[in-house]
């Protein structure tokens, strides 16, 4: 069974933290709270990890689409490449936030993910993600707990979701209750922001 670790999102707790991030450096899949959607993630530099996110969201490892959670903007600088003023300006503006931002992936992404030309990007404006990224080291591998099938407590209410994932994933952490709200997609690989998915942020510069 998986550990079940409260942390709160105004202070978190190191100790907590600690906990969470031996999890994670172990090759274990977390869930987490984050200013959208309760999410599942793991250490990026972990194969192994990624490969069994990918087995628990029934997808091919190669043909996973996780985003790359970030502590700050300094801390995508080296998984993505040279931004230009525009997409800079547009990054600063929304994040920390609920966006996920595709860009163009560097040469210095983890060997096993060096597949993918392109990488989503989140900087969360929640504390327990941006101290936990901090404490870990490097970005989280992560994606969304979102289930059509499911019942909206189940994506929402810590307790539950830790019911219905507790043999699955090593960790989760109950952050208080989630949102259903997924956040914005806006892809800014090509020439202008597109946007992909409307979701909780203010995608109205992009529509």
């Amino acid at each position: 069974m998986s550990l079940f670790i409260k942390i709160y999102d105004k202070n978190p707790s190191q100790k907590a933290l600690d906990k969470v991030v031996e999890v994670l450096k172990n090759g274990g899949v977390v869930i987490y709270p984050t200013d959208t959607v309760y999410g599942m993630c793991c250490d990026i530099m972990s194969t192994k990890a990624l490969h069994r996110m990918a087995t628990l969201k029934h997808l091919k490892p190669q043909k996973t689409s996780f985003s790359l959670i970030c502590s700050d903007l300094s801390d995508l600088s080296q998984y993505v490449k040279q931004l230009d003023s525009k997409n800079f300006r547009i990054l600063k503006k929304y994040l920390p936030g609920p966006f996920t931002f595709i860009l163009n992936g560097s040469s210095q992404l983890p060997k096993h993910l060096k597949h993918r030309k392109q990488i989503g990007i989140r900087i969360p404006n929640h504390s327990i993600d941006q101290a936990l990224v901090k404490s870990l080291g490097n970005p989280l591998a992560s994606t969304s707990l979102l289930h059509e099938d499911e019942i909206l407590e189940y994506r929402t209410d810590p307790e539950l979701i830790f019911e219905r994932w507790k043999n699955q994933v090593d960790c989760v952490i109950d952050g208080g209750y989630g949102k259903n709200t997924p956040s914005s997609i806006v892809d800014l690989t090509g020439s202008e922001a597109l946007l992909i998915r409307k979701g909780l942020g203010d995608t109205k510069e992009f529509e």
